[in-house]
């Protein structure tokens, strides 16, 4: 078996272009969402949400969701 040494990525190597990209992610999305709005007008307090399923070790169940929904 033949194994290839790799190069490690180093980001200095990377052009300046992808920087500057990175740099202005987001600007396309005026009101701030990188997702679509919601088709059930539902929305919740995910951060708390995320705390507390991490908190239990476990997805929350619909009825635990209901305490989050704003």
């Amino acid at each position: 078996m033949i194994v290839a040494e790799l190069e490690p990525v180093v980001a200095s190597r990377k052009s300046d272009m992808l920087r500057e990209k990175f740099d202005r992610f987001g600007e396309d999305f005026p009101d701030g969402r990188l997702t679509e709005q919601s088709s059930t007008e539902r929305h919740f307090r995910l951060h708390e949400a995320i705390a507390y399923s991490s908190s239990l070790g476990r997805p929350l169940t619909d009825q635990e969701m209901k305490q989050f929904e704003i």
